[in-house]
């Protein structure tokens, strides 16, 4: 077993290294930036609007949940204990530097992100049951002819489905639990069983039940843990202008040791801020365009452009409150660098204490009931994600069974040790995205032939001006 493990060690570091998708997703996302003409930047204020603002569909329109209910699921998946412990570990280990290094990689992401759920959409089939299926494994099978196509929308569903079971569903109970056990008095087995049937109610009820709480979750999560970051910020005002100059000097000479940090190099600080960045927001996984997959539009490039926005969400806002929050608190040059929660549990208590001691007390709460919160939404985002690869392989009759299977393993994940699901999890993560980014640089042509169609419109702007020309 240790063998098995050390050698999964080994596998894990190189595909996650420098060498392999590291590049190959920052060279992705450069290349469709600039196929598309720097999109995600032009049209954000656009996509925004459609996002937040308009948010309705025509009930008319193939799909099984709104504009937003996608963004949201996918936020749900997305936005996770990457965000708090993940993003921490980058600035502990790497410095703050990481942090425009992970601003670099979610730009561009966001390009990624859009070009995933445009093809999602375009490509995506009704399954036995009427509900739309799409994502990578769609859009390689059908956009790609031949046995190639085949083949890598395969390896996509048959690693999604393997990837769903442990950094969706057991790494994330496991998390949760931790946090609930760690400032409560229940036990694990008890806080397993309570998550297991809560979040199998919402599973089995399929994308409109997930799509619905997402929806009603996503917002408060993410305003509330923001909204405290921001808190922690404007009372700790005075190092605000430091610690962004500290970013943006250190991203290019690296970091010197100080206090209980080690030291960071330059590449150190890269390829922490791009391997945290890609972990946290998962643009070029193609996630996200199996939630775009199941929006209610006859538009592949609108529900592109409100995918996108989830990058932008993850990274150039939850990312940066949680980077900024232990950079003006200075605890990343404490020893607790290799521990992220604990980490951001040390910001947060050190941030509200300047209010109040007594406040501060209350920073590892927070933080164990975001992490928590966090953590619950991504397991029902990647419920949706493991069934829509498992319904690609084998049909609609293998949903239900896939369902009570991953209900199950909730259970599992809340009360086992999971150190090596975590390893063989990150494998198969990126055996996801080997097939997808292949995917989409041979598919770039259609992404930037319907994008140029939809903006050729002359009344592009108006949802409801596209539509009735899509019904004549």
């Amino acid at each position: 077993m240790d063998q098995l493990l050390e050698m999964a060690d080994l596998v894990s570091g190189i595909i996650w290294g420098p060498f392999v998708l590291i590049p190959l997703l920052l060279g992705v996302g450069v290349f469709l930036t600039v196929r598309l003409g720097l999109i995600q930047l032009i049209r954000l204020p656009h996509a925004m609007w459609l996002a937040f603002v308009r948010r309705k569909e025509d009930a008319s329109v193939e799909g099984d949940i709104s504009h937003y209910q996608a963004l949201s699921t996918a936020l749900a998946a997305t936005v996770g204990v990457g965000n708090i412990a993940g993003a921490a570990l980058a600035i502990g280990i790497g410095g703050p530097g990481s942090l425009f290094w992970m601003w670099v990689i979610g730009i561009f992401g966001m390009a990624t992100k859009y070009s995933e759920a445009l093809l999602g959409v375009k490509y995506r089939r009704a399954d036995a049951k009427g509900e739309q299926s799409g994502g990578p494994m769609y859009y390689l099978k059908y956009g790609i002819k031949g046995g190639l196509g085949t083949t890598l929308g395969v390896a996509f569903a048959v690693f999604g489905a393997i990837a769903a079971f442990g950094i969706g569903n057991g790494t994330q109970a496991n998390t949760l639990t931790q946090q609930v056990t760690s400032v409560t008095p229940l036990p694990a087995w008890l806080v397993g069983l309570l998550l297991m049937i809560i979040a199998g109610s919402v599973i089995l009820g399929g994308i409109k039940s997930i799509g619905r709480v997402a929806s009603a979750l996503v917002p408060i999560m993410i305003i509330g843990y923001v909204g405290i970051c921001l808190i922690v910020l404007a009372v700790n005002w005075a190092a605000l202008l430091p610690a962004l100059q500290l970013v943006f000097s250190d991203a290019f000479t690296g970091t010197a040791a100080t206090g209980g940090f080690a030291g960071a190099g330059i590449m150190l600080a890269i390829q922490m801020g791009f391997a945290r960045g890609i972990f946290s927001n998962e643009s070029g996984l193609g996630t996200g365009g199996i939630a775009a997959a199941a929006a209610k539009t006859t538009q592949p490039v609108r529900q592109a452009m409100v995918s996108m926005t989830q990058t932008f969400i993850d990274t150039i806002i939850v990312v940066s409150m949680t980077c900024m929050v232990i950079i003006v608190t200075g605890v990343w040059q404490t020893d607790n660098a290799g521990d992220g929660s604990l980490l951001t549990s040390r910001a947060m208590s050190e941030g509200l204490s300047v209010i109040d001691p007594a406040l501060g007390a209350a920073g590892t709460y927070i933080v164990a009931i975001s992490v928590g919160v966090f953590a619950f939404s991504t397991l029902l985002g990647w419920a949706y994600y493991g069934e829509r690869c498992v319904e690609f392989l084998g049909g609609r009759k293998f949903v239900l069974p896939y369902r009570l299977v991953f209900i199950a393993i909730i259970y599992v994940g809340s009360v086992a040790s999971l150190d090596a699901v975590w390893l063989f999890s990150d494998i198969a993560n990126g055996l996801m995205a080997l097939p997808n980014l292949v995917g989409l640089l041979l598919l770039s042509p259609v992404i930037v032939a319907e994008t140029k169609k939809f903006f050729g419109h002359p009344n592009w702007r108006d949802p409801d001006a596209v539509m009735e020309d899509v019904r004549s």
